[in-house]
């Protein structure tokens, strides 16, 4: 396993923009699929956006177009930087390695209200 530290959450206006951060323990990043989850209140935990250890990248039909993941190797940092966002994307958003076992931080606030 190792140690995911999320942060960046906040209040935001919809239409408003926000990065989130996660930086891992040590490197994994070229070894691991790496992982944005997001659990809206009162329903399940979703996935969100993935990055392979090669760069490809995969999005959840809800957020293409708005959100963007992507990484720093060497600060072993993972992002999300999310725009044009909306009341519906409020949720707790959660950064995820694929270890075995899997690696999850402890969470980041987004909420997206006027």
């Amino acid at each position: 396993q190792v140690q995911l530290v999320e942060s960046g959450g906040g209040l935001v206006q919809p239409g408003g923009s926000l990065r989130l951060s996660c930086v891992a323990s040590r490197r994994i990043f070229e070894i691991h699929i790496m992982n944005w989850y997001r659990q809206p209140p009162g329903k399940q935990r979703e996935l969100v956006a993935a990055i392979t250890p090669r760069g490809n990248q995969n999005y959840a039909d809800s957020v293409k177009g708005r959100f963007t993941i992507s990484r720093d190797n060497a600060k072993k940092t993972l992002y999300l930087q999310m725009n044009s966002l909306k009341p519906e994307d409020t949720a707790v958003y959660y950064c995820n390695a694929e270890t075995q076992p899997q690696s999850w931080g402890q969470g980041t606030q987004v909420t997206v209200s006027s």
